[in-house]
């Protein structure tokens, strides 16, 4: 019988070179491809976080090497430019912060690799994420939660949709991290125990703040500090370089500790505020995707997370009449931040998802 063919896709991480061992040993024909995206990029684990490094490039094809398969690199660094760098660019000089992370899933991993994949006659494209696929009673692909709760990526791929997740393989969702590196030294993978990394690919040294000022000065203008009475208490060098819920670096004497909790472009401030003004109530969402369900079209309940690692709170989904999402929840949650993405669960089952647009605080 001939076997079915499948993409991996290499990062040079222990996640991404034990899901190949493991397809092989499985009775799959493995195709090895590392994606080249950015000039910057490092040397890094980065089965969740973007792009490798030549580096990285070497130690995936040490690894096809050692588990006897073919291995390919694919340059796609203009359309990681555009569709991921630029991105990142202009989410900042809106006043929003940006998931880079999220964006190259979406556009380089389901987008591209998937149609390079389906181009060399493969059945399925393999990735080292820690979450599931499975397949409802009436046929519905349904994406959930990796067993591992700590290492769980599921946050991450809620862009995927029926048409990709039908050719999706994710071999690791049934492990946990410490199992992943015990079974990468029984296949002799030199990575068994090369580190993750939480950094950002194309940004040196993680220093998003210098990134700014080198590709995009012009979004950095000196401006005010403001409470949210709008009294003047200090003075920023651009309003990109906040992160809501940032407390230290703000330069500010004040009696109690200072937070950043809003950041508006318009006005050229960051706006400030005690540890209760943090929290946000309620959030709009837009560019929204739907996996486990066609859509919302009445009111609905699912628990909601706005962070990649952070807990869900349940929520009231109502939609809006200019197609987003109104998000409602039980409990104040903190530091809910444009840009970021909101994403819906039903217990272990990923719902969908989209982008905070707007944030309603709780006072």
């Amino acid at each position: 019988m001939e076997k079915k063919k499948v993409v991996v896709a290499m990062s040079g991480g222990v996640d991404s070179s034990l899901t190949a061992a493991l397809l092989v040993e499985q009775g799959y024909e493995v195709i090895g491809i590392t994606m080249r995206l950015s000039e910057e990029s490092r040397d890094f684990e980065c089965n969740d976080r973007g792009c490798c490094s030549l580096a990285s490039v070497d130690d995936a094809r040490r690894v096809a090497e050692i588990i006897g398969i073919p291995h390919y690199t694919v340059n796609f660094k203009e359309p990681f430019q555009s569709q991921v760098i630029d991105y990142f660019l202009s989410d900042y000089a809106k006043g929003w912060t940006p998931n880079p992370c999220i964006a190259c899933n979406r556009y380089m991993k389901f987008g591209l690799l998937l149609d390079k994949t389906l181009e060399l006659g493969a059945e399925y494209l393999a990735t080292g994420h820690y979450a599931r696929i499975s397949q409802a009673a009436d046929g519905r692909y349904l994406l959930q939660k990796g067993v591992d709760t700590h290492k769980d990526q599921s946050y991450a791929l809620y862009h995927l949709n029926q048409q990709s997740l039908r050719h999706f393989l994710l071999p690791l969702g049934d492990m946990t991290k410490v199992h992943t590196r015990e079974l990468a030294e029984k296949f002799n993978l030199p990575v068994a125990h090369k580190p993750d990394s939480q950094e950002i690919c194309f940004v040196p040294h993680d220093d998003y703040k210098a990134y700014l000022r080198d590709k995009n000065p012009s979004c950095l203008k000196p401006g005010a500090i403001v409470d949210r009475q709008g009294n003047v208490l200090g003075h920023h060098e651009g309003v990109p370089l906040y992160t809501i819920g940032q407390r230290k670096g703000l330069g500010i004497a004040a009696p109690e500790p200072l937070y950043v909790v809003a950041l508006d472009m318009d006005k050229n401030q960051v706006i400030v505020g005690g540890a209760d003004d943090v929290f946000a109530s309620s959030l709009i969402a837009g560019d929204l995707n739907w996996i486990a369900i066609d859509g919302v079209t009445e009111p609905v309940r699912y628990a909601a997370r706005i962070r990649y690692g952070k807990r869900e709170g349940m929520a009231n989904l109502t939609p809006r009449s200019d197609g987003r999402l109104q998000v409602d929840f039980d409990e104040p949650q903190r530091a809910v931040t444009p840009g970021q993405s909101v994403v819906f669960y039903d217990d272990d089952t990923v719902i969908g998802g989209g982008v905070i647009e707007e944030v309603t605080h709780h006072v």
